[in-house]
C-alpha cells in the first residue's frame, strides 16, 4: 500500500478511493473564465482540479480561485520556482513540478520548505517527451526504465530536503511504455501514483488509450488517482474517467448499463433501444445493474446477474430481475416498463 497524502480534504493514497482529476484550458489570470470552467467540472464530478501558473499574474489569481471552488486546487508550475512559492502563499493545496528543471538544489529547497510549512504536497510530474538528456543518452530513448529513473531521481532530491510528501506521474503518448514505467515505479517506491496517458488526443481514441493504460492499471492494483487526458472539453475527461473507475469496479455511482452486441437471431432495434436506455439512465444514482438484451431466448439467463432488464423479440420483449421473468410486453412499451421497475428499486 503507498503512502497516504492529502490535497486539500482529498486523500490519496494509503487504500484511499481512485480520486478524478481533470486541468482547466483556460487562462489562469482570468479568474471568472477558470472558475466557470471548474465549477462545471466539479458538477460533472471532478474530485481535484490544476491550473496552469506560467507566470505571476497566473500564480496571483489562486488565491482568488481557491476560494470561489469546492475542491482542492492543483497549481502546474515550470522552470520558476519563484512562481511555485507565490502559489504556496496564494493557498494552494498541490504543486506540480519537475524539480530537475526549476534550477539549483537551493531553489528546489526553497519549494520544498515552503510546502513543508504548508502542509501542501508536490507531485513530481516526468514527461516522456522532456526526460533529461542523460538518460535518452543512457537508455535510448524515453523508455520505462528512463522514466521511472528520472521519476526516482526527482524524488530522491526531495527526500534529501526532508521532504516526503510527494506524488507521482510518468506520462508518455505510448501505452505499454506508461504501463510498463508505473509498474517499475509500483515495485520501487512507496509515494502515490498519479495515473495518466500524456498527449492521448481526441476522444474517439485518447479515450481507448487511457482505459488500456489507466484502466489495466487500475485493474493491476496500481494508481491512486487519474486523470483522463483529451484534446476536448475537460468535463469530456470527467466522464471518461468514470466510466474507467467503473469498468475497473472500483466505483459504482450509477447504472452500470449492459448490452450484447447483437447477432442474426436478433428481432429488434437493439442499438436504438439501449440508446434510448441510457439516455433516459443519464439522471440515476442507483448503483445498480441494467441490462438490454436482444434475444428474449437466451437474453435473461446470459444477464442472469443484473439487477433488472429487458429483452427484445419479434414485436415483443421481456422484462426481468436477476434472471426471473416477470412478464411479456409489447415492444413499444419495453422501456417504459424498465424505467418504471428500476424507479421501484
Amino acid at each position: 500500500m503507498t503512502k497516504q497524502i492529502h490535497v486539500g480534504a482529498v486523500a490519496v493514497g494509503g487504500g484511499a478511493p481512485v480520486s478524478i482529476q481533470s486541468m482547466c484550458s483556460t487562462k489562469t489570470h482570468d479568474v471568472d473564465a477558470t472558475v466557470d470552467q471548474i465549477q462545471r467540472l466539479e458538477e460533472a464530478g471532478c474530485e481535484i482540479i490544476r491550473v496552469a501558473v506560467p507566470d505571476l499574474a497566473a500564480a496571483r489569481a489562486v488565491g482568488a480561485i481557491k476560494g470561489r471552488i469546492h475542491i482542492p486546487l492543483v497549481t502546474d508550475i515550470h522552470f520558476d520556482y519563484r512562481l511555485a512559492l507565490e502559489c504556496v502563499d496564494q493557498g494552494a493545496d498541490k504543486i506540480r513540478i519537475n524539480p530537475g528543471n526549476i534550477g539549483s538544489e537551493e531553489r528546489v529547497k526553497a519549494v520544498a520548505d515552503a510546502c513543508r510549512a504548508r502542509h501542501v504536497p508536490i507531485r513530481i510530474g516526468v514527461n516522456g517527451g522532456s526526460l533529461e538528456k542523460p538518460l535518452l543518452e543512457k537508455y535510448g530513448g524515453a523508455t520505462a526504465e528512463a522514466l521511472a529513473e528520472s521519476a526516482m531521481g526527482h524524488a530522491a532530491l526531495l527526500e534529501k530536503f526532508d521532504f516526503t510528501d510527494i506524488c507521482i506521474s510518468v506520462k508518455c503518448s505510448s501505452v505499454p511504455v506508461t504501463v510498463a514505467a508505473y509498474r517499475l515505479l509500483h515495485e520501487r517506491c512507496p509515494y502515490p501514483l498519479h495515473l495518466g496517458v500524456t498527449e492521448a488526443g481526441t476522444p474517439s481514441m485518447g479515450i481507448i488509450k487511457s482505459a488500456m493504460g489507466i484502466g489495466g492499471l487500475l485493474c493491476l492494483g496500481i494508481g491512486d488517482t487519474l486523470r483522463v487526458t483529451l484534446t476536448a472539453d475537460p468535463v469530456e475527461e470527467i466522464y471518461a474517467a468514470k466510466k474507467i473507475l467503473q469498468a475497473a469496479e472500483l466505483r459504482r455511482e450509477g447504472p452500470n448499463l449492459i448490452a450484447c452486441p447483437t447477432c442474426g437471431r436478433t428481432n429488434i432495434d437493439l442499438i436504438a433501444l439501449a440508446e434510448e436506455v441510457e439516455r433516459r439512465l443519464a439522471g440515476c444514482k442507483k448503483p445498480i445493474t441494467v441490462a438490454v438484451m436482444g434475444c428474449a431466448v437466451n437474453g435473461p439467463g446470459e444477464a442472469a446477474a443484473a439487477d433488472v432488464g429487458i429483452a427484445g423479440g419479434s414485436g415483443e420483449g421481456l422484462l426481468f430481475r436477476k434472471g426471473k421473468i416477470l412478464r411479456k410486453l409489447p415492444q413499444d412499451q419495453l422501456v417504459d416498463a424498465l424505467m418504471e421497475e428500476i424507479a421501484s428499486l
